[in-house]
């Protein structure tokens, strides 16, 4: 009869080891994690805590490779020296940096939106932007508002149009958002 503590008998607790499938995934993503770190500029590379400095060395090598198959290898290149470190710092640093490439995109596009209201709004709309900047130079947003006006009456390019959003843009920069 076979005992109980015998070491022949199979024992889930003991086959605690990954499939081989649930190792390529991985390491399938933690290449794809390095593939994100190649998209990041320098400056945004910096930010992201990475401490190996054989990585980092890759990371700029890939950056350099134009061949397909060779950046192909040196993205599995990469993979393997990512198995060595906790990517959780570093998927947490890339998503901090997209979530303020995000906020500025959002920002852009509110700016965008009252330039098309204050050109909606012809002169009267000179008030939209003076309530959020008091400090804003009303002569400019009201010249630009008419020059703008102008330009479409002529079937002219927007030229007013952009110079109100680079001033929008402005305002927002020196002064902040006051909304």
């Amino acid at each position: 009869m076979p005992d109980a503590n015998d070491n022949n008998s199979p024992d889930p607790e003991q086959d605690l080891a990954p499939s081989k499938s649930a190792v390529k995934r991985q390491m399938l993503a933690l290449q794809r994690l390095g593939e994100s770190l190649l998209e990041l500029n320098d400056k945004q590379l910096t930010q992201i805590p990475i401490t190996d400095e054989q990585l980092l060395l890759a990371l700029r090598e890939t950056r350099q490779i134009r061949s397909n198959s060779a950046r192909k290898r040196h993205l599995q290149l990469i993979g393997k020296l990512m198995r060595h470190i906790d990517p959780q710092p570093i998927e947490r640093a890339i998503a901090a940096i997209h979530q303020g490439k995000q906020t500025n995109v959002d920002a852009l596009h509110h700016l965008e939106r009252l330039r098309e209201d204050i050109l909606a709004a012809g002169i009267s709309g000179v008030e939209l932007a003076t309530a959020r900047w008091p400090e804003a130079d009303r002569q400019q947003l009201r010249q630009l508002v008419l020059q703008h006006q102008r330009e479409i009456q002529r079937g002219k390019p927007p030229a007013a149009s952009r110079k109100l959003f680079r001033y929008l843009r402005e305002l927002q920069d020196f002064y902040g958002d006051a909304d």
